[in-house]
C-alpha cells in the first residue's frame, strides 16, 4: 500500500511525482502509456528491451518465477503485498485459477473498505470540516461533498497515474465511470421514477462536464500534457464552483424578490425533510436511535466497547438475511477503522465525542499514517540507527492521550474536538490511498495473466468498483422520491472526477525540471471511450431540453442500451475483432 504523504492542509501528493534522472530525461516527456500498438500492461521503454512483464505468459510455466524476478517491469509500485510475485512464483503453476479466484476475491473486498471507509469515516468528517468552517450547503457540496463521493475514483486515478505503466487504468476509469454514470445511472433513474429534471443545473453541468471531456481529448490528440494544462484542469473545476455558488445567489435572490417562481429547476440540493431522510446514514448502523431518554453516568470502559462495536443488534434482527451476509464482510474493515479513525458528527448532540476512543486514536491515528506512508518506509526508518520512527510517534501519542484524557471528560467534548475530524480526515485519506494503491496493483497483476489491456480494465472492473456505491445510493434516492436530486448528483460529481483526477493525477507526475508528461494514446480503445463518452452527453444535452426535461422510461431505455452497445463495441476492440486496418 505504498502512498505519498496524504494531507488535510491542501497537497494530496498520494503517490509522488515521478522524476527522470540524467540529462536525457531532463530533456524528454514523461511518458505515460496508455494502452496500444505496445503489448497491454508494458510501458514504452521496457518494450522497446523485449522486457514487457505482459510477455511472462508466452514463456514456459517453469520459466514464470524467474522471468518475473529478473524482470525490471515487473516490479509493482507501492503496495505491501507483490502480487506477481505470489501468483506466478508462490503457486504453482497448476493452481493458477485458485490464485486468481483468491485475488478477486480480494479485489472485492477493497472495493468495499474504500465504500466503508468514504462513507462512514471519510465524509462525516469532511462533512464536520465544513461546518466548522462555516460553508455554506452550495460551497461545501461542490468541494467536501464531491471530494467524499469522489474520493476512490481520484485516489485510484492519482494513483494509476503514478506509474507509467498503469496509465491507461486511469483513463479507463475516468471515462469509464463517466459513460457509466451518465447512461447506466441515469437511465436507471428514469426508469425507476420519471420526472421532470433540473433545467438550469443539468444544463450547467452537462456543459462543464462537456469541456472537461474536450479538454481530455485535445490533450490525448496532442499526445502531452504540460502544467499549465493540468493547472487548468483544476482552475476549471474552481470556476465551475464559483458558478455553482454565483447562480445559486442569483436564482435565490430573483425568488425573494418574486421575479422567478419556484419551477422544474429548483431544488438543486435537498431541503431540510429531504435531508433528514435521505441522509443519516454516518451513524445510524450504531444505534443512535435507541438512545436513552434519560442520560446516564458510563464508565469509560463501557463506553470503549461500545463505540467499538460494528453490529447494532437490535438493528440486526429487523434486517433481511442478505444484509446480514454483507454485514458480516464488513465488520473486520469497520473494526480496524473504528480503532484507527476518529469521526467527527455535526448533526450528533456530543459530536460523537468517545473519551477513551478519542484517546486511542490519538496514538492509533499517527501511528497508522506513518505505517502506510510510502508501503512503512518512513515509519521503519532508525533515526541515527537506533530508535524507529514508529517508537517516536508511539511515544509522543501515548503521552498527548495521557494528557488528553485526564483533562476531558465523558460527558463534554473539549473545544479543540474539531481537530479531531481533520485527524480523522487525514487517516481515512490514508486509508482510501493505501486500499487504492492495492487496487490498481491487482488490476495490473490481472492484466498481466489474462493479457489485457489496462485501459478496459479501467473501464470496467475499477470503474464498475468505484461507481457501484453511487449507483445504489442514487438509485434509492430515486425510489425515495428525490429523482431529481439523484439526477443532478450523476453529473455534478463525475466533473470533480475527471478535473481533479486527471489535473492532480499529471500534475504529481511533474518536477522543477520535467514540466511536461506525455501521454500516448495509440490504441482504439482510448478513442472510443472518449467517443463514447461526449456522443453520450451530446444525446443527454439535445434530448433532455427537446422533451421539456421530462424525463421517462424511454429515455432511460435508450441510455442503459447504448452503454450495452457502447461495452460490446469496446470489448470487440480489445479482442482484435474491431480494429483499423492497415493503410
Amino acid at each position: 500500500m505504498g502512498q505519498g504523504a496524504v494531507g488535510a492542509a491542501g497537497a494530496l501528493s498520494l503517490a509522488g511525482a515521478l522524476s527522470l534522472a540524467g540529462a536525457q530525461a531532463a530533456e524528454t516527456p514523461l511518458s505515460l502509456d496508455l494502452g496500444g500498438t505496445i503489448p497491454p500492461g508494458g510501458d514504452a521503454l521496457s518494450h522497446g528491451r523485449g522486457l514487457d512483464c505482459w510477455e511472462v505468459r508466452k514463456h514456459n510455466s517453469s520459466e514464470w518465477c524467474h522471468f518475473i524476478q529478473s524482470n525490471p517491469d515487473c516490479r509493482l509500485e507501492g503496495g505491501f503485498l507483490d502480487y506477481l510475485q505470489g501468483v506466478f512464483c508462490v503457486f504453482p503453476p497448476r493452481l493458477l485459477p485458485l490464485a486468481v479466484t483468491l485475488y478477486a476475491l480480494w479485489l472485492l473486498y477493497l472495493f468495499i473498505i474504500l465504500g466503508v471507509t468514504a462513507e462512514k469515516f471519510f465524509c462525516p468528517n469532511l462533512s464536520a470540516i465544513s461546518t466548522n468552517l462555516k460553508l455554506s450547503h452550495n460551497v461545501a457540496g461542490v468541494t467536501f461533498l464531491a471530494f467524499g463521493n469522489g474520493a476512490p475514483d481520484v485516489f485510484s486515478a492519482v494513483v494509476a497515474f503514478s506509474d507509467p505503466r498503469t496509465a491507461g487504468l486511469a483513463i479507463g476509469a475516468v471515462f469509464g465511470a463517466g459513460v457509466f454514470v451518465t447512461t447506466v445511472v441515469a437511465g436507471g433513474i428514469a426508469l425507476v421514477k420519471p420526472f421532470t429534471a433540473a433545467s438550469r443545473p443539468f444544463l450547467r453541468d452537462v456543459i462543464f462536464y462537456m469541456v472537461a471531456v474536450f479538454l481530455t481529448f485535445m490533450v490525448l490528440y496532442f499526445g502531452r500534457i504540460t502544467l499549465g494544462e493540468a493547472l487548468g484542469y483544476l482552475g476549471l473545476y474552481v470556476f465551475y464552483v464559483f458558478t455553482v455558488v454565483l447562480c445559486t445567489w442569483i436564482h435565490r435572490r430573483q425568488r425573494g424578490e418574486g421575479l422567478a417562481p419556484p419551477g422544474p429547476w429548483e431544488p438543486e440540493l435537498p431541503t431540510d425533510t429531504e435531508e433528514r431522510e435521505s441522509s443519516g446514514t454516518n451513524s445510524g448502523d450504531y444505534g443512535e436511535e435507541y438512545r436513552p431518554l434519560l442520560p446516564s453516568q458510563e464508565t469509560s470502559l463501557r463506553i470503549l466497547t461500545t463505540a467499538l462495536s460494528p453490529l447494532d443488534y437490535r438493528k440486526w434482527r429487523r434486517k433481511p438475511w442478505y444484509w446480514r451476509v454483507f454485514k458480516v464482510f464488513k465488520v473486520p474493515a469497520e473494526l480496524v477503522l473504528l480503532l484507527t479513525v476518529p469521526v467527527v458528527d455535526p448533526d450528533k448532540d456530543d459530536l460523537n465525542w468517545k473519551r477513551p476512543l478519542n484517546c486511542l486514536h490519538v496514538l492509533t491515528s499517527p501511528l497508522l499514517c506513518i505505517l502506510t506512508l510510502k508501503s512503512g518506509t518512513y515509519g521503519l526508518y532508525q533515526i541515527q540507527g537506533v530508535f524507529p520512527v514508529w517508537g517516536l510517534v508511539m511515544l509522543v501519542g501515548s503521552v498527548l492521550a495521557i494528557i488528553i484524557f485526564v483533562t476531558t471528560s465523558n460527558e463534554e467534548p473539549p473545544k479543540y474536538h474539531c481537530v479531531f475530524a481533520f485527524l480523522g480526515f487525514l487517516a481515512s485519506a490514508m486509508w482510501i490511498n493505501a486500499a487504492a494503491t492495492e487496487l490498481v496493483n491487482i488490476l495490473r497483476t490481472l492484466g498481466i495473466i489474462f493479457q489485457l489491456s489496462n485501459t478496459v480494465l479501467g473501464l470496467t472492473l475499477l470503474a464498475w468498483g468505484n461507481s457501484i456505491g453511487d449507483t445504489f445510493s442514487d438509485l434509492t434516492m430515486a425510489r425515495q422520491g428525490y429523482p431529481r436530486m439523484a439526477f443532478s448528483a450523476c453529473f455534478g460529481g463525475i466533473i470533480f472526477n475527471m478535473l481533479v483526477g486527471v489535473g492532480l493525477g499529471c500534475l504529481l507526475q511533474m518536477t522543477s525540471s520535467q514540466l511536461v508528461v506525455k501521454l500516448e494514446p495509440d490504441s482504439l480503445l482510448v478513442w472510443i471511450l472518449a467517443g463514447a463518452l461526449g456522443l453520450s452527453l451530446v444525446f443527454s444535452f439535445v434530448s433532455v431540453p427537446a422533451q421539456c426535461f421530462q424525463l421517462g422510461k424511454a429515455y432511460g431505455v435508450c441510455l442503459i442500451l447504448y452503454y450495452l452497445a457502447f461495452l460490446c463495441v469496446a470489448l470487440l476492440t480489445e479482442f482484435r475483432v474491431i480494429r483499423l486496418s492497415a493503410v
